[in-house]
């Protein structure tokens, strides 16, 4: 899988709302209403990643999860990157 151009990262942004460009990363912070929501949450997003075969870092705070993509096999963002978080997005 081949890294994206700065001017694809930038098209791809976007179009995906709360997620920004951190270096060679995507990055979305979700506010939740407590820690349970942020828990359900992250195993909502574990289990689209690991149908795509594709992990992001995950940081838990009380009621905010951080998520980071990046693909580091290839040293950058890839469209696997933009996938997985136009189907995080959705969770809503």
């Amino acid at each position: 899988m081949s890294v994206l151009s700065d001017e694809q990262v930038s098209e791809r942004l976007a179009g995906l709302d709360g997620w920004t460009r951190q270096g060679d990363s995507i990055v979305h912070v979700a506010t939740l209403a407590d820690f349970k929501a942020a828990m359900l949450y992250v195993g909502a997003v574990a289990y689209l990643a690991e149908s795509a075969n594709h992990h992001p870092d995950i940081a838990i705070g009380w009621n905010t999860v951080t998520l980071t993509l990046s693909t580091h096999s290839a040293g950058g963002l890839t469209a696997k990157d933009f996938a997985l978080a136009e189907q995080i997005s959705k969770l809503g």
